[in-house]
């Protein structure tokens, strides 16, 4: 079984507390775009195991999508397991959430496999003990989240736009991001807040922001640099993904995101991605 595992963008992210677990909750506009890494399933295995085309990512236990096997076996009580390969486009630890992403992507294919034995919701209990944007990837549409990122609401006031992804080669640790955060010199909670972001269609020029954008560019310039690239040559906006340092900007069609690509590709030391949101 081949199934493909998209990346995601963070179109808003407002940090809005910290719980005493250490967790941050937020109230973030997650969007999947067309940039996908494969995953194939090979079935009648006694052990689970993974190979990645990327020698960056781990294939031992503490890969999510093992981890995901693992935990699905365990809940439908089968003693078996499957072989796992991934085919890597998403850049790893980018603010792009593809490890969150290749976990769910194993959780629907097995569910699909073993006869549906899970609902939706119950696949997202599952993925949420797996990592916090793991349900998000089974939902798989446009959504407001908010507590840690597990409570799910469709967002429909969403025009689906042509995206340029930069990717710096810059490895960010999440963890060590959040750690820096202070929650009194966030920004976003003045652009909006969410019962009335619900009601509206979301305005590029208004809502783009990330309160963790700062932190990471103070560490790699290449963040603003890229969005500078990308508004110069003619992005409707920019901002970045998650905790970066990914960069997206939007375009209003791939025509113009196509010019920006070839404008961008040959200066800078950068990873480049043509995609679009998806619904």
């Amino acid at each position: 079984m081949n199934l493909l595992s998209p990346a995601k963008i963070n179109l808003f992210l407002q940090i809005t507390g910290k719980r005493q677990n250490g967790y941050h909750d937020l109230f973030t506009l997650m969007c999947c775009i067309s940039l996908y890494d494969t995953v194939s399933l090979s079935f009648g295995a006694k052990h689970t195991t993974l190979s990645c085309s990327d020698p960056e990512v781990p294939e031992d236990e503490s890969n999510l999508a093992v981890k995901a096997a693992n935990l699905f076996f365990r809940t439908v009580h089968k003693n078996e397991g499957v072989k796992i390969g991934i085919e890597k486009q998403i850049p790893v630890a980018a603010g792009l959430g593809g490890g969150s992403s290749n976990a769910a992507t194993v959780l629907l294919g097995l569910n699909r496999f073993y006869g549906q034995p899970f609902p939706q919701n119950k696949l997202m209990s599952l993925g949420l003990s797996i990592g916090a944007d793991v349900p998000f990837f089974i939902f798989r549409k446009p959504a407001t989240a908010t507590g840690i990122g597990e409570k799910l609401e469709p967002y429909e006031g969403l025009k689906l736009f042509q995206i340029l992804l930069v990717c710096p080669k810059f490895a960010i640790s999440t963890k060590e991001i959040y750690k820096s955060l202070n929650l009194e010199l966030t920004k976003c909670n003045k652009k909006l807040n969410f019962i009335i972001f619900k009601k509206k269609i979301f305005n590029i020029e208004k809502h783009l922001c990330n309160d963790l954008e700062e932190i990471t560019a103070s560490i790699c310039p290449d963040v603003n640099k890229a969005k500078e690239a990308l508004l110069s040559h003619g992005a409707m906006g920019a901002l970045m993904s998650g905790s970066g340092p990914a960069v997206f900007g939007i375009f209003p069609d791939f025509d113009k995101a196509q010019i920006a690509y070839n404008a961008i590709l040959n200066k800078h030391n950068w990873k480049l991605f043509q995609a679009e949101m998806i619904a």
